[in-house]
């Protein structure tokens, strides 16, 4: 199951990598993308895990409704909205304006 699970990560870290500067996306899009549409807490864990790695933008993904749910994850709690806020991306209490403006789905820019 943990080969498995590596395996899983490692395709999420792949679409995240993908995520235009400026951009953002869900976990549930990543998770639908990947052909695991109920797997979005799972998308969530390896966002988790992927703190050590920089070459991962996980600020770049938050909740189905914009919400900075992942903010815990890194060093101070407001690191995630300051990378974002650095990208253009304006938030107000936890919650990225105008979600939909600045929202990127992987099922329409990418190609498995």
């Amino acid at each position: 199951m943990n080969a498995e699970r590596n395996h899983f990560f490692n395709d999420v870290y792949e679409v995240v990598r993908q995520i235009p500067r400026g951009r953002v996306t869900s976990y549930g899009a990543i998770a639908a993308y990947l052909g695991t549409k109920g797997s979005a807490r799972m998308v969530g864990y390896a966002m988790n895990a992927s703190h050590l790695d920089e070459s991962i933008p996980a600020h770049r993904v938050v909740n189905r409704n914009g919400v900075l749910t992942g903010k815990h994850h890194f060093e101070h709690p407001n690191k995630m909205e300051e990378l974002l806020t650095e990208e253009g991306i304006r938030i107000k209490g936890d919650r990225i304006v105008d979600f939909p403006s600045v929202f990127w789905d992987p099922e329409k820019n990418l190609y498995l």
